[in-house]
Parts: C-alpha cells; sequence; structure tokens
C-alpha cells in the first residue's frame, strides 16, 4: 500500500518510527521492539536511516522495513538520506529497497555528522526526491517539514517555498519534525495552505519520558518548550516515573486536541518505546473513531 491512499478514509492516519540500533551489539533489541509492536492496529512504521555514517543503521534500515512488511504484515516507510552518500550508493541502496518490496520511501536531506566530509553529490531533499523518482518512479515519496521552521530556512515563507520543491519533485505525504505547541503547528498549516500546498501533513509527535530527551530534542530540532511542558519537567524532575507519566498524559492531550482541529494523521516517534507505543495507541485510535 501507498501511504498516500490513506488519507482518502474518513478519520486521521496514525503511525510509528522506529529506528535501527547504532552498535552491532545491541541489533537484537529493534527485533524485540518489533515484536512488541505486533498486532497494534497502525497504518505504517517508519524505519530511520543512518545519516551519522553508521553502516550497521544504514544495512539494517532496509532489513527491518522488510521484517516489518513480510511478518508483521505492517506497511514500513524506509528513510533515505543523501547527504552522506553517492549517487552510485543510492542507486544500490534504491535496487535492494525496490527487490524487498519497500515502496514507500522517506527522502531526506539529512543532518551533517560531525567530523564525517559529507558528500557533493546532494545538497537538498529535493534533489534526493527527483534521484528517487527517476530510478524508482513506481514508489511513493514522503517529506519532512517544520512546523517551527528549519533551522537553515531565512523565515518560514522561505521554509515553506522550500517544501514546494518537494512536492514538485514527487513527494506526496509530508510527515512534521516533533513539536510540543500545537499553536506552532497550526500557523505553519494555514501558512502551507495558504501557499498552494494541498499535500496530507501528519503531526510528528514525541512524548517526553525522562529529562534527557528534552535537552537532546530541543538541541537537536529547536523544538521550543511551552510553559505548561516545562513545569511538568520541573516538578517531576527528580521522580523519573512521575515525568514518563506526565510527559504521556501532555502528548496525548497534544494529539486529541489536534483530531478535534483535523489533523490529517499523527506519526509517534516512539525511540523504540514499546510501552510507550502500546499507551498512545490505545488511547489515541479510540479518540479517532477506530477500533483496536
Amino acid at each position: 500500500m501507498l501511504t498516500k491512499d490513506l488519507f482518502s478514509r474518513p478519520y486521521p492516519t496514525f503511525s510509528l518510527e522506529v529506528f535501527p540500533p547504532k552498535t552491532k551489539s545491541s541489533v537484537e533489541t529493534i527485533y524485540t521492539t518489533l515484536s512488541g509492536l505486533k498486532g497494534l492496529p497502525v497504518d505504517f512504521i517508519s524505519v530511520t536511516y543512518g545519516a551519522g555514517g553508521s553502516d550497521t543503521q544504514k544495512n539494517k534500515t532496509c532489513e527491518i522495513a522488510s521484517l516489518i512488511k513480510q511478518e508483521y504484515s505492517i506497511e514500513p516507510v524506509a528513510h533515505l538520506t543523501c547527504v552522506s552518500s553517492t549517487r552510485e550508493e543510492l542507486k544500490a541502496t534504491l535496487s535492494q529497497l525496490k527487490e524487498n518490496g519497500i515502496e514507500n520511501i522517506l527522502a531526506l536531506r539529512g543532518d551533517i555528522p560531525e567530523g564525517v566530509e559529507p558528500k557533493h553529490d546532494f545538497y537538498h531533499a529535493n534533489e534526493l526526491a527527483s534521484f528517487i523518482k527517476a530510478h524508482y518512479p513506481e514508489c511513493n515519496l514522503l517529506g519532512a517539514c517544520y512546523p517551527e521552521v528549519h533551522s537553515e530556512a531565512k523565515d518560514m515563507d522561505q521554509d515553506i517555498q522550500n517544501l514546494k520543491h518537494k512536492v514538485d519533485a514527487g513527494v506526496s505525504h509530508l510527515i512534521t519534525q516533533l513539536f510540543f505547541d500545537n499553536s506552532h503547528f497550526y500557523y505553519f498549516l494555514e501558512k502551507l495552505r495558504a501557499a498552494g500546498v494541498d499535500t496530507p501533513v501528519e503531526a510528528g509527535i514525541m512524548p517526553l519520558t525522562n529529562l534527557g530527551q528534552v535537552q537532546r530534542m530541543v538541541g537537536m530540532c529547536g523544538a521550543s518548550v511551552p510553559n505548561e511542558l516545562s513545569t511538568l519537567v520541573n516538578r517531576y524532575a527528580d521522580s523519573p516515573e512521575d515525568l514518563a507519566k506526565a510527559g504521556t498524559e501532555y502528548a496525548l492531550n497534544q494529539i486529541y486536541d489536534l483530531i478535534r482541529h483535523g489533523v490529517d494523521g499523527i506519526h509517534l516517534y516512539t525511540m523504540n518505546n514499546v510501552a510507550l507505543a502500546q499507551t498512545v495507541t490505545k488511547a489515541v485510535l479510540p479518540a479517532m473513531g477506530r477500533s483496536l
């Protein structure tokens, strides 16, 4: 199934993200994660790509996506980045994805890894999207977007123009970077539609379950932390269990509000946390009018 076909239904799409392990010694953990997700009635599971130059991650993305499709009968989406790859390397990866029946690809530039010399075959995600369509035309392309503006864009208008380039290159479905304040998402969506982009947009949500996440996520993606969430983090800073519970509840309230506002879909960044994925899925699907 192509993910673009999911949005013709009368209810929002719901999907999850998992990531391959960073080291060979922890490879088996991803299979434990997938086993725990088996049976959850989600629309697709996306698998991140080793943008940091990890061969273990890069080689595992296709394998894990194939396992999700063949063994668990859930549609996979394979992430693919271009900043650390040559054209020939990406041709080989696309051939592997095609051979394994992976029809949905999230085309990303990727972050330039620290201490790693980037390749110079691609500079932007729209260039990768065009390349994928040229070599695997029957696949379905997804793209990323930033409700609080990409860190390298001058402003939101420029960022949306860059998004239009992705859509023109063949991207049919967008997933946002995580955010904690729904008002940013609504403003972004209003600007996007006003610019003539009607591509479905899934809202990316990641429950904050520990203090380290707050620091990492804000540093990595620039997501702002609203006062309400900051207060929760400070209140439960010395109680990891209570913080995880409060962070999950905050994310669920975010999702419920998005559903009431007619969101196209929810994409849950699971951080390979099976219990979290199970809890959120079982709470969210009924709110969408869907059965478990």
